[in-house]
């Protein structure tokens, strides 16, 4: 294995945790992998890696060694971009769903067509990625976002809208405050949209009077996914409150209706997440740009 390859491999290792992951994504088998490795320890002198039956992690010499790979094989990708003019390899983007059918996905076959050496992972994701260990480059997140050591970049704001069905407001009666909502003669619910972050339902919002009120109604049903979010909504099963993005069709069909359109709450911030104390590649790069270009002209 050269030189270059050999510092991928403890890159990719690095980044997973793992050699049998690392050697897979290369093509190559765990013990050539682990030859390589201690090849390259004995060439460098010094121990780059800790490993036990469960963990693998780079000593203080091995971090110091991976940031370096990381920016040679940065700039090698450069580099060859520089010279042959074309951005090359896979990124991996992990993005909602609902989101990425609405925006990204139209959009992608002309930007494939420019670029027809480089391929995109598309993983529909609204749980939380370890980026470094799951060999994911970006992810597109919703909402506040929590202290990590990953660097955020705004992409903008996503309006969001409360509805049901027309079934739903024939037999509860559509309110027209918030205060409707919690009239028990109406008895009114929600279909309860639990996060991946906490694993609680998280409460309806209103912006009234300046101030965000949050209503937490009863639900009979819960669910985890934004299809099955909005399925159950067409079924009449409550209300719900969500992206208009991704309820375009069904307030344009008349499958559901807005209520209570003076009380939105503030729009949910959308964010482009990467590690940090990387060096970005050019192919993430230009993936990163494209996406803020493309949820900009259609958020």
């Amino acid at each position: 294995m050269d030189r270059l390859t050999s510092f991928e491999l403890f890159v990719r290792i690095v980044d997973r945790g793992s050699f049998s992951a690392a050697a897979a994504s290369l093509g190559i088998s765990r013990p050539v992998a682990t030859a390589t490795i201690q090849t390259l320890e004995k060439r460098l002198g010094a121990r780059l890696l800790h490993r036990t039956t469960r963990h693998v992690r780079p000593s203080a010499e091995g971090e110091a060694f991976y940031q370096r790979c990381r920016a040679i094989l940065a700039d090698v990708e450069d580099a060859e971009r520089n010279v042959g003019g074309t951005v090359a390899g896979i990124v991996r983007i992990d993005i909602a769903g609902r989101l990425a059918r609405a925006t990204l996905l139209p959009a992608l076959p002309a930007f494939l067509a420019r670029h027809p050496q480089l391929t995109v992972y598309l993983g529909e994701g609204e749980r939380f990625v370890d980026l470094v260990r799951e060999g994911v480059d970006c992810v597109v997140r919703a909402g506040a976002l929590s202290d990590s050591d990953m660097i955020a970049r705004p992409l903008g704001t996503m309006e969001e809208v409360t509805c049901a069905s027309p079934a739903y407001l024939a037999a509860h009666g559509t309110p027209t405050t918030p205060e409707d909502l919690l009239d028990e003669r109406a008895g009114h619910q929600a279909i309860g949209f639990v996060s991946s972050r906490t694993g609680q339902v998280l409460p309806l919002e209103f912006r009234q009077e300046g101030r965000t009120r949050e209503v937490l109604l009863p639900a009979r049903l819960l669910v985890n996914g934004a299809d099955s979010y909005a399925a159950a909504a067409r079924l009449g099963l409550g209300l719900l409150q969500a992206p208009r993005h991704g309820l375009a069709g069904d307030l344009a069909s008349g499958a559901l209706i807005e209520v209570l359109a003076d009380y939105r709450p503030v729009p949910t911030p959308l964010s482009l997440l990467y590690p940090s104390q990387r060096q970005v590649p050019a192919r993430v790069r230009l993936v990163m740009d494209w996406i803020a270009a493309t949820l900009a002209s259609t958020t």
